[in-house]
């Protein structure tokens, strides 16, 4: 049994399971971590804190952990490896491994065995612990040299000694870095266009974005303006309700896909339903469908109630056209019943969680006599595969299907725009967004709730920009429990988010190393960093990243340790570096030359202001009309240093040789943001070394508010704004054609039209 006080105990336990100590602020400031933020994160991870006692048994606990299973869960090998071997703990008497025979066998992802060996008598231990009085030995054992790039199953059964117990080993080799397409690693750039998909107008749209609106984007991009990208949000599943489901930062489920992009008129069913051409007909649909596309911003519950109806309306007559029988022996009939039910089938357990969950929150909505979330449930609801849970599917498989039918029909609209932007060819492709969390009410902390820390919340520390931190409302995976499972969830998560387009950018990709937790009831400044096994994840993700074909980008904003930066690099994961922020000590304007070649340059994201709103301070005054200034002062500093900012940028530009003419490098002398400088500033990174330059949609066409504010929610209209013209209209733009050729010039390697 551990010595020690109490606190020393704590701080030792802490350290155990990897709470840091202290941390380092973005100004340098050094923060130490708290007995009680120890305690809390403690707790959040299911340790027992609450007497000395209690906390020497945990250490003893964690000690003995590895030796009480046959097998750690997985072991991870570089591409090349040499000499490796894998551990097997069994209780044995002394000498009894002389007699010892462990036969084990390696199985590949198609389940046929690629090897079979058995090692012994006369193994020799490498170490040896006592557990409560009883000897038990771990024996290595060589692991096949040689294994191609992906997943095995080890399982091993010894014979011949105390016990038999049988142990099984998740084996993973994986490349040394991730994927890098061709015109890249030999040296090319490229560029291309990022839009937040929902903020697109078209004539044809329900007022929203949509995957149509997407591969028109493409064609038109990709073909004449010789974009090789098109970077997203995140195009993960939402509720789509007003102030606290819009985020698409803290989704449902990022495991799927939000319907509110699908374009119903591209389905054959939808088409054929007398039903849907009633009610498409009817003027009340046709007003509501008419005002959701005047309007300026989304109307999230006119179009997701527009969607959610036609979708429901299209399936009767899907499985009218396509199955036979009765709930729940419904049988496909055609090519197009076959095509779902494979998609099911291959999607495999987690979508069949993700659509009961939906047909749960529905049947919930309607027994209870209040809104209530899942943690709420009846008992026999709270696990994803409780028995309970199976005989609710079975019963309501049927509405079951639908959900998964509409994660079938987001999936193929989405699969042909990435498909029309290889055609083309882009560069890259698609670029789509994984968000860090999900939101902890959603499907997706109901399906993962085993490797999740649903006590406490993923946060920044406070900064200048968050001066009293930041707490995202999302529970972080637990580093422990997810290592338990074979970074199985991880590796799904990565996978279904990297088959999506040619890039992925990760969000916060910090949190592959460490992650600041916030303790729930505590405040964001009382939280601490959480280390996670990045040697790890890192492999895991340069393997699917392989697979995929799939370039990684790492959003590095913030509070980022040097050694961060260096790993990504070293894998090969692209730097997100943002003008905004890109800075000399004294402020002023990094040069083209100090941008990396291994990065993407952007000008702004959805959390700052458009070019033309920090031209003209609107960010500002924002802030300061919703009272997120403490006095007039704070205001005008902030409005003085943006007027300093201002000049710094023209006078980088004179310096690069890309001012426009006649323009001053005085900013006073500009009061607004032009086409001209616009073009400018984006074929000032156009000049960088940078692999990837990015415009905002928002940009080329002047808009002034930006996405996204954070720290409000219902105060500002958050991931709603539209862009102020159509798809059309942009199409026609002269000022996309200008910027296309100024920063196109720039990057010769790129595909042209």
């Amino acid at each position: 049994m551990y010595q020690g006080t109490e606190q020393e105990l704590l701080y030792l336990l802490a350290e155990r399971v990897g709470i840091a100590a202290d941390y380092h602020d973005i100004a340098g400031t050094l923060h130490v971590t708290g007995d009680d933020t120890k305690r809390a994160i403690l707790l959040a991870m299911g340790y027992r804190v609450d007497s000395r006692e209690a906390l020497a048994q945990e250490l003893v606990t964690w000690d003995e952990a590895p030796w009480r299973q046959p097998c750690d869960p997985i072991l991870i090998l570089k591409q090349g490896y040499e000499n490796a071997r894998w551990s097997l703990r069994l209780p044995l008497d002394g000498g009894e491994e002389q007699r010892l025979i462990v036969a084990w066998q390696l199985t590949d992802e198609k389940g046929e065995v690629i090897h079979e060996e058995e090692a012994g008598p006369r193994l020799v231990p490498q170490e040896v612990r006592y557990l409560a009085g009883n000897r038990h030995a771990r024996l290595e054992l060589p692991v096949l040299p040689n294994l191609a790039l992906g997943y095995y199953d080890l399982a091993a059964a010894p014979r011949g000694g105390k016990t038999e117990t049988k142990g099984t080993l998740r084996v993973v080799v994986t490349p040394p870095h991730c994927y890098v397409p061709d015109i890249l690693a030999r040296g090319g750039k490229v560029w291309g266009l990022a839009v937040q998909l929902y903020s697109l107008r078209s004539l044809s749209n329900w007022g929203a974005g949509d995957f149509t609106d997407l591969g028109k984007l493409v064609e038109w991009a990709g073909r004449e303006l010789g974009a090789g990208i098109i970077g997203l949000n995140p195009l993960h599943a939402l509720k789509n309700s007003r102030p606290h489901h819009l985020s698409p930062y803290a989704p449902n489920s990022r495991l799927f896909l939000n319907e509110l992009y699908i374009d119903l008129e591209r389905l054959p069913e939808y088409h054929a339903s007398p039903d849907v051409q009633r009610l498409r007909e009817s003027p009340e649909f046709r007003q509501t469908l008419e005002a959701a596309r005047k309007t300026d911003r989304v109307d999230y519950d006119a179009v997701a109630w527009a969607k959610r109806t036609m979708l429901d309306l299209a399936y009767r007559q899907f499985l009218k056209d396509n199955y036979i029988g009765t709930e729940p022996s419904l049988q496909p009939t055609s090519a197009r019943g076959w095509l779902l039910e494979r998609f099911i089938r291959e999607e495999g357990d987690s979508l069949e969680q993700f659509a009961v969950f939906q047909v749960l929150e529905e049947e919930r909505r309607l027994v209870e006599s209040k809104p209530t979330v899942w943690h709420e449930w009846p008992k026999q609801y709270l696990n994803p595969r409780s028995p309970a849970v199976r005989e609710f599917a079975k019963r309501h498989r049927k509405r079951v299907r639908f959900f998964q039918y509409i994660q079938w029909i987001a999936a193929d609209q989405l699969k042909d725009a990435g498909a029309r932007a290889k055609q083309l060819p882009m560069a890259v492709g698609l670029y789509c967004d994984l968000a860090l969390g999900s939101d902890r009410s959603g499907a997706e902390a109901w399906m993962l709730q085993d490797v999740l820390a649903l006590n406490a919340d993923c946060g920044a520390p406070p900064d200048d920009f968050a001066p009293q931190g930041q707490n995202w409302g999302f529970p972080p995976f637990h580093p422990h429990r997810l290592k338990a499972a074979g970074y199985r969830p991880f590796v799904e998560l990565l996978r279904k988010n990297l088959r999506q387009g040619g890039a992925i950018r990760i969000d916060h990709v910090m949190a592959l190393f460490r992650l600041f937790w916030v303790p729930r009831g505590m405040t964001a400044a009382a939280g601490a960093y959480v280390q996670l096994p990045a040697d790890d994840l890192l492999s895991l993700l340069a393997l699917e990243s392989m697979r995929a074909q799939t370039l990684v980008i790492g959003e590095d904003l913030g509070t980022v340790p040097d050694y961060v930066r260096e790993q990504l690099a070293r894998y090969r994961i692209l730097s997100y570096r943002v003008f905004y922020f890109e800075r000399n000590w004294d402020g002023t304007c990094k040069p083209p030359s100090a941008y990396p070649a291994q990065s993407l340059a952007v000008v702004t994201t959805h959390d700052l202001p458009t070019l033309s709103g920090y031209w003209l301070g609107e960010d500002i005054y924002l802030r300061a009309g919703l009272g997120m200034y403490p006095d007039e002062q704070a205001k005008q500093q902030a409005l003085e240093e943006r007027m300093r900012d201002k000049g710094r940028i023209l006078r980088a530009l004179k310096s690069a040789g890309l001012l426009p003419a006649g323009l001053s490098e005085e900013p006073s002398q500009v009061p607004g943001m032009t086409s001209e400088l616009c073009q400018a500033i984006h074929a000032y990174l156009g000049q960088s070394e940078s692999w990837i330059v990015m415009a905002n949609l928002d940009d080329v066409i002047g808009e002034v508010t930006q996405m996204n504010l954070p720290g409000t929610v219902d105060a500002y209209p958050n991931w709603s704004r539209k862009l102020s013209l159509s798809l059309e209209e942009i199409q026609r733009d002269d000022r996309a054609q200008s910027l296309a050729a100024a920063v196109r010039a720039l990057r010769p390697t790129a595909f042209s039209p």
